[in-house]
């Protein structure tokens, strides 16, 4: 067996078959980094998983609906921008807003996505509360100018990114936790409070919120992305942790979906209805959070197997078993040979070994040399066809001769593929994305999904039709257009505009 590598992954998105990509554009920089290492050989996949005896659990398209002033040409007059960002900083104050070139960049590009868009925003907004997010709505609505939420920018779908331009509203100083109820266990926080901060000021009270996606993200980009993370096999997606939620409709009008108990059966769901929207129904301003009791003991083992499809179809029957299961995680050895070399015989080596799987979502770049670009995507399928899928994608990549890995969440039928490649080498490129194309549509025929945890943002845009049906996709529409008639509200995402596609599509690809 090839010497072992220990690399992160880093989860793109797939774009429209065949479509040429996007300009490089300049990479920033993120906080995370690891030692560098090269790829080696051949691999063998490693099956993780966090095994729980008893109650315990680990810790860790065509429908015109109107016209929209951003379906004429591929950038707005500037002119109602301008004007709708200097009402916003009269009013909030010149402290408040950020015209810096680098801000505005750094606010819609990201180098963790295989789809950007060329557009960028023409001011960088950063509220300190609900009513300044609705007066900055106000003001936005009036003009008719886009309005872009921004958390994190951790997105790997180009959901944050500003294709039409615009204002984008920043949580950075809306990061405050309102309120804690550790006897109802739950908490009320604003959306630019980070996860991993939470749940360090939750362990006083034995409790936390067990979702775990990238460290870097916020609770609202959580929300509007309807994330998961590794816990997701035994705690379920955010959507299933949101009690209420506090939302600016495009209007400046103010709402609160619901109130605390942990059940109603008053009303619509319309704490769902914004869970996921990705800031195209409204934009969140205050989230009330369910809370888990942290678990007393967890146990870690890693599991390995001579085929990626051997790991995979063990993988559906240890769910099919009983075990009691926090997570189920699968790697290639390209992702985490170094950790099949040792088990867990103590607290701190089982934080330790369930560490090295964590970071394998956050070191691909460490090993990607100058020049190169990486491209992946995620889908979710029927956890009995689970093996298959896996088997297939997995020999389209090794089929390239590029440097390819999976890891995934297999406890849901969640997994991921990486692809290293020259992006100067046009025809790489192209066999690049033609791969992971055949892995999203390979996914839908298997009644998978396009995206298992990421939404769909820009790049998955083009597939949302076939996942859900033109009906389906009327009546979203339909939504949108009851609470954004002016289709204001990070505009280019989820599906395009009326009368925007062609527009859209260049803006985002050369």
């Amino acid at each position: 067996m090839s010497k072992a590598v220990r690399i992160q992954a880093l989860w793109r998105q797939c774009s429209i078959r065949n479509a040429p990509q996007q300009k490089q554009l300049k990479t920033l920089s993120r906080p995370y980094s690891s030692q560098s290492a090269k790829p080696t050989g051949s691999v063998m996949p490693l099956l993780g998983l966090t095994a729980v005896l008893s109650l315990l659990a680990g810790y860790g398209l065509a429908t015109q609906l109107s016209s929209s002033p951003f379906s004429e040409s591929l950038t707005p007059v500037q002119y109602p921008q301008k004007a709708a960002a200097n009402e916003i900083t009269r009013i909030l104050g010149e402290d408040s807003v950020s015209y810096d070139n680098e801000d505005i960049e750094t606010h819609g590009f990201s180098d963790w996505a295989s789809t950007n868009s060329a557009g960028r925003a023409v001011a960088i907004v950063y509220p300190r509360s609900t009513e300044d997010v609705s007066k900055i709505a106000t003001i936005c609505s009036k003009y008719g100018v886009p309005i872009v939420a921004f958390g994190a920018g951790s997105s790997i779908e180009g959901s944050f990114a500003s294709p039409h331009s615009g204002i984008v509203v920043d949580f950075t100083y809306m990061n405050n936790v309102i309120a804690t109820h550790p006897d109802d266990m739950d908490v009320v926080v604003q959306p630019g409070v980070n996860w991993v901060d939470l749940n360090r000021r939750l362990e006083a009270e034995g409790l936390f919120l067990p979702l775990d996606p990238s460290p870097t993200a916020t609770i609202g980009g959580m929300v509007s992305t309807n994330c998961s993370g590794t816990n997701a096999f035994r705690y379920g997606t955010m959507k299933d942790w949101v009690l209420n939620v506090t939302v600016v409709l495009a209007d400046g009008k103010v709402i609160k979906t619901r109130r605390r108990p942990r059940k109603t059966s008053a009303g619509y769901n319309l704490t769902s209805l914004f869970v996921g929207a990705e800031g195209t129904l409204g934009i969140i301003t205050e989230i009330t959070l369910k809370l888990a009791v942290v678990p007393k003991e967890t146990g870690v083992a890693v599991i390995s197997f001579p085929t990626i499809k051997d790991a995979a179809f063990a993988a559906t029957k240890l769910i099919r078993s009983g075990l009691q299961l926090a997570a189920l995680e699968l790697m290639d050895d390209i992702q985490m040979q170094v950790v099949n070399r040792h088990g867990s015989e103590s607290k701190k080596e089982e934080t330790e070994l369930w560490a090295a799987r964590k970071e394998a979502l956050w070191t691909m770049t460490s090993i990607k040399p100058d020049g190169h670009a990486l491209w992946s995507t995620d889908v979710a399928v029927p956890i009995s066809r689970l093996a298959e899928i896996i088997e297939l994608s997995k020999k389209d990549a090794e089929s390239l001769g590029v440097f390819a890995s999976i890891v995934g969440h297999v406890g849901d039928g969640n997994f991921h593929e990486a692809m290293m490649y020259d992006p100067k080498n046009a025809a790489q490129k192209a066999a690049i994305q033609d791969a992971s194309c055949k892995m999203v549509e390979r996914a839908l025929e298997m009644d998978g999904t396009v995206s298992g945890e990421h939404a769909i943002g820009m790049g998955k845009m083009a597939y949302l039709v076939d996942e859900l049906g033109g009906d389906t996709i009327e009546v979203m529409k339909r939504l949108k257009q009851a609470l954004d008639p002016k289709w204001i509200l990070n505009p280019g995402k989820v599906f395009a505009l009326p009368d925007g596609s062609k527009a859209i599509a260049a803006n985002r690809l050369e």
